[in-house]
């Protein structure tokens, strides 16, 4: 663990910080991950935090490397530990030059100890400023410059910053120089959040309003749209509880405006009814589904990908709907753009479906000149006495009128209902109703399975494959470059692009499924159109994927 200096220059690195909640972990983890954005990297922070509001152990890990990544490793380069739980708790991460940084007033290691509370008491700093203290004997460890990590500090710490610069500099000060980090040619590029992605990406789709009760993982972005809604003539809304989430955003899309809301599973499970609601009553809304693990409360701040089935068929009755499922930040921002405008153009509910290592990492996001297919916009009718909200049409989908219109009557009905929107039980136009809203899926379907609803990665000649869906594409698709095989990702999960999946794995002979779940949800999806894969890898403790895990049990399976 240590030591020697070692005068190479490092093109990754991944770096541990951890401490107690309130340790400020989450931000000392960004100024990390924005300093290598400073330096040319392309950077992902994973965050790991118990349901704690003080105590317990939090982490964060901070990987570069020079090129896009969306994974973290099995091992560290550094350790920054504020407390004896990240020594003790990471042990398994050290290879033989790991570098630690500790605070030697609470922990007993091996390695450069710094001095925490005499420095915070000499410059009169509160104990959080720990982090920046150790930052900065980060920075000097790795042999990168003070002027870099100043630069570095300005941007990202608006408060008090004259004194967090003089903490870190005692820091720097403090440490001795072990290796050093490289400098790349790269220029910097946005570091975002998948919840700030998803946020940006509704936006850009035209978003009117967000309505949300906080509940992690999508909690965050509630924060980030409520900062945004001045400059972007957004209305944030914060109800009382998920039901009235959604029956507001119904409102709101009754009223013609574009509205999200935002939850994790529970939330969702309060949701179903005003979902179905939507699908008979054909006002769109978009949901956030961010899933953690359960059943019930679970562990709240972990992540899963056991939702996929709850979300392609919640609410009662039968309906169409679009479930798209984005693995990255560029995902995330060009779904949600997609999703938003899908959902109008057919009047469908939407469903955005995330998990918390997708919502709450941070990436690189350098596809700021990505080109996001065009939507039409939803068929206008003229107003009138004679309008009908559910007019009959060849595709199933009605033109559109909102109130006020001037001698019109708009009404919509969450019971089976005539092309006025009249409530009737007649068989004849209970069948129609029906199938106008099978005509729906099927348009849908149609205009879905031109919009590369299937990703293609890694040796696409390969003739092994790896299936997977969600944040697990950033694991698989470095461990399939490595390793020769391709990797298939189906983005959108309904209406399943069966045609287009089958296309992306012609010619492999191996196929499997990787996905963080007990029961194989994604499995279960594809064997039901037909597609079985022939083997299956998965990990359901509340953890995603490490890389180098995730190779060992490809190994296994391919063996």
């Amino acid at each position: 663990m240590l030591f020697g200096v070692r005068l190479t220059f490092m093109e990754e690195s991944s770096i541990l910080i951890g401490g107690k909640a309130g340790d400020g972990i989450n931000s000392a983890g960004m100024v990390v991950a924005h300093l290598f954005n400073r330096m040319g990297y392309r950077v992902y922070m994973y965050f790991d935090y118990p349901s704690l509001i003080k105590g317990g152990h939090n982490f964060a890990i901070v990987r570069a490397a020079r090129e896009e990544i969306g994974a973290h490793r099995s091992q560290v380069d550094f350790i920054l530990a504020l407390n004896q739980d990240t020594v003790d708790f990471h042990g398994g991460m050290v290879h033989s030059s790991t570098v630690v940084l500790y605070d030697r007033s609470k922990v007993r290691a091996e390695g450069i100890g710094i001095d925490l509370p005499q420095i915070l008491k000499e410059e009169e700093a509160p104990p959080v400023m720990g982090n920046s203290c150790i930052i900065g004997a980060f920075a000097k460890a790795a042999g990168i410059e003070w002027k870099v990590l100043e630069e570095v500090f300005a941007r990202q710490v608006p408060k008090a910053l004259s004194l967090n610069l003089k903490v870190a500099r005692r820091g720097y000060e403090t440490a001795s120089e072990c290796c050093r980090i490289g400098t790349l040619g790269s220029s910097p590029v946005p570091v975002i959040s998948g919840n700030e992605a998803i946020g940006l990406g509704l936006i850009h789709g035209g978003l009117d309003a967000y309505v949300a009760y906080p509940m992690t993982p999508t909690s965050n972005i509630l924060h980030f749209m409520a900062e945004v809604a001045e400059t972007h003539d957004l209305l944030v809304f914060h109800p009382e509880n998920e039901i009235a989430v959604i029956m507001m955003a119904l409102g709101l899309g009754y009223a013609g405006k574009k509205a999200a809301v935002g939850t994790s599973g529970g939330g969702f499970c309060l949701m179903t009814e005003g979902f179905s609601l939507s699908g008979m009553s054909e006002v769109p809304v978009v949901v956030v589904l961010g899933q953690r693990a359960g059943p019930s409360t679970g562990m709240p701040t972990y992540t899963a990908q056991s939702d996929l089935h709850f979300a392609l068929h919640a609410g009662q009755g039968e309906f169409p709907r679009l479930v798209v499922a984005p693995g990255d930040a560029e995902q995330a921002y060009t779904w949600s753009d997609l999703a938003l405008r899908l959902s109008w153009k057919y009047q469908v509910p939407g469903v955005i479906l995330c998990d918390k290592t997708l919502c709450e990492g941070f990436y690189s996001f350098s596809r700021l000149d990505a080109v996001i297919p065009r939507i039409d916009l939803p068929t206008k009718a003229s107003p009138g006495p004679g309008y009908s909200r559910y007019l009959f049409s060849e595709n199933g989908v009605s033109p559109l009128l909102f109130p006020p219109s001037p001698g019109t009557v708009i009404k919509v009905n969450g019971y089976t209902h005539d092309q006025a929107g009249i409530t009737t039980e007649n068989s004849e136009i209970a069948a129609l109703m029906s199938e106008k809203r099978q005509k729906k899926g099927a348009a849908l379907a149609s205009e879905v399975s031109s919009l590369n609803p299937v990703v293609v990665g890694g040796d696409t000649g390969s003739d092994m494959a790896l299936i997977c869906w969600g944040s697990p594409i950033g694991v698989c698709r470095e461990v399939a470059g490595s390793m020769g095989l391709r990797v298939v990702q189906p983005v959108v999960l309904s209406p399943f692009p069966k045609l287009v999946l089958q296309d992306a794995l012609q010619g492999t002979e191996r196929q499997i499924v990787v996905e963080e779940n007990a029961e194989g949800q994604l499995a279960m999806l594809l064997a039901r159109h037909g597609i079985r894969p022939h083997s299956h890898i998965r990990r359901y403790d509340g953890r995603p994927f490490a890389v180098e895990e995730l190779e060992a049990r490809i190994r296994e399976a391919l063996a």
